[in-house]
């Protein structure tokens, strides 16, 4: 187990499950997609910090994939927000 998680595979698996979370929900989705788009894309790109900072890359890939997870995050956060009748919910 501690292999897994030195070597990044657990992130990996994570990420890998939410692309197919992702697809699942796609393919059963009843309303707007750009929420459940920028849910996946604030959840994949923590994932990706996750794994440079287990695989000890340079800190810069970290702090990058952090910061692009704050706009998607903030997107779905406004999405979430809208009034019932805009966004579907």
């Amino acid at each position: 187990m501690q292999g897994w998680f030195a070597s990044g595979v657990v992130a990996e698996a994570a990420l890998l499950l939410l692309v197919l979370e992702g697809a699942v929900l796609l393919a059963l989705r009843r309303g707007p997609v750009a929420p459940l788009l920028a849910f996946l894309g604030a959840g994949a790109a923590l994932l990706l910090a996750l794994r440079a900072a287990l695989l000890g890359q340079w800190w810069g890939w970290v702090a990058f994939w952090l910061a692009l997870s704050l706009p998607a995050h903030l997107a779905w956060l406004a999405l979430w927000l809208q009034p019932k009748g805009r966004s579907g919910r």
